[in-house]
């Protein structure tokens, strides 16, 4: 979606605002014996409560609807995880996905979807910095959301910066546009050469997000149809957030990178 109002931009905004404080109070519940089912009992319940639809129920195909309101993936799921009664324990890192959608009297259906990663203290310290270069790559890449930029240029800053870190990126998931639908135009690898890619437009909402792995990139889907895995056990960090590309700035949507990566 490419915002071309006023009246579009603050609906945006306020739709952002209103999922960024869910996804605030998802964070803080998080804690040592909590479930990513009470998580996610959680989310559905503050959606109802603020009269706002889940984006993910009912998306995926016949047969295999996504039933929850969260993706919650833990340590080595990367991404699409189903929650589940597993209690939360010393060590985890755990990924939370979001999204909400409203309809607007003159412009129609807006969607959010983002993301954060935390970890349950206390953490080995490669598991602590995966999580902060995984953080670092999407925030590297959200400044660079201005218009004539490439999408090139965001994938190149995030694949660098976890590359020095010794970390790598999940190819088979990419950042995109989102507005009227969940997955618009353009997309947006955490990875690639530099200077190519389509040109960001004044106005365009993004998802900017990577996917990390400490150790290959070599994933498999579970069973379930759903929950992304690594092959070798090791553990991922996810980090998703909702911006509009400016004429020489950004405008963060939905502002989540300063929130605590350990609790």
């Amino acid at each position: 979606m490419i915002i071309s109002s006023s009246k579009e931009l603050e609906a945006y905004r306020s739709l952002a605002k209103l999922s960024t404080s869910i996804l605030k109070q998802l964070h803080q519940a998080i804690a040592i014996g909590v479930t990513p089912l009470e998580i996610d009992q959680l989310a559905d319940k503050l959606c109802q409560e603020h009269q706002v639809e889940p984006a993910f129920k009912g998306v995926g195909q016949v047969g295999n609807l996504y039933k929850h309101t969260t993706c919650i993936s833990v340590n080595e799921t990367v991404v699409h995880g189903i929650p589940n009664n597993r209690p939360f324990v010393k060590g985890d890192v755990i990924k939370v996905d979001f999204g909400i959608k409203k309809a607007f009297n003159g412009i129609g259906l807006l969607i959010t979807d983002h993301c954060f990663t935390v970890g349950l203290a206390p953490l080995f310290a490669n598991d602590e910095r995966l999580i902060k270069s995984a953080r670092n790559a999407v925030a590297n890449a959200a400044k660079l959301a201005v218009a004539g930029k490439k999408t090139g240029e965001l994938g190149f800053i995030q694949e660098s910066t976890v590359t020095r870190d010794g970390f790598n990126v999940a190819k088979g998931f990419i950042g995109h546009g989102i507005g009227h639908t969940m997955h618009d135009g353009p997309q947006l690898p955490a990875y690639g050469p530099k200077r190519t890619g389509e040109p960001l437009q004044e106005g365009m909402v993004l998802c900017i997000e990577s996917q990390i792995i400490a150790g290959e990139d070599d994933l498999y889907v579970a069973d379930d149809g759903w929950s992304i895995k690594t092959h070798d056990g090791s553990k991922a960090a996810m980090f998703e957030v909702m911006v509009v590309v400016g004429k020489t700035r950004p405008i963060i949507l939905t502002p989540t990178l300063d929130w605590k990566v350990m609790v």
